[in-house]
């Protein structure tokens, strides 16, 4: 069984940053896709970010690209998320899920595992 635990999120002004971490407990998370999703209050969950098994390839959310980052640590089976230049309109609980398919998908239904979220709220 795979347990992930996200960390890093709290109050931002707008325009600063937050690096958002997701420890997973497993021995195998090196093989794993990593993904980063939120959910803004009334709104449905949506994709962030997601980075393959070995950290070659990284995918974004439009509205996200140029600001965040999405890293992995395979040898402390963690992986970050860090995000500059904050908006308002990033505020939400973001979750960290793991993919056995170790390839980096947007589409929620390919993740196996999820953390159980950090609050991140950005101010104007």
């Amino acid at each position: 069984q795979v347990r992930l635990v996200e960390s890093g999120g709290g109050l931002a002004q707008a325009g600063g940053s937050l690096r958002l971490s997701c420890a997973s407990s497993g021995r195998i998370f090196s093989i794993y896709a990593m993904g980063w999703f939120r959910q803004a209050p009334g709104k449905e969950r949506e994709f962030v970010a997601a980075i393959n098994w070995n950290g070659g390839n990284t995918i974004y959310t439009d509205s996200v690209k140029g600001r965040f980052t999405v890293l992995r640590d395979s040898a402390k089976s963690t992986v970050f998320l860090q995000m500059n230049s904050l908006k308002p309109e990033d505020t939400g609980v973001y979750y960290c899920a793991g993919d056995k398919s170790a390839v980096a998908h947007t589409d929620a239904t390919w993740y196996d595992y999820w953390g159980q979220g950090t609050q991140v709220t950005v101010s104007s």
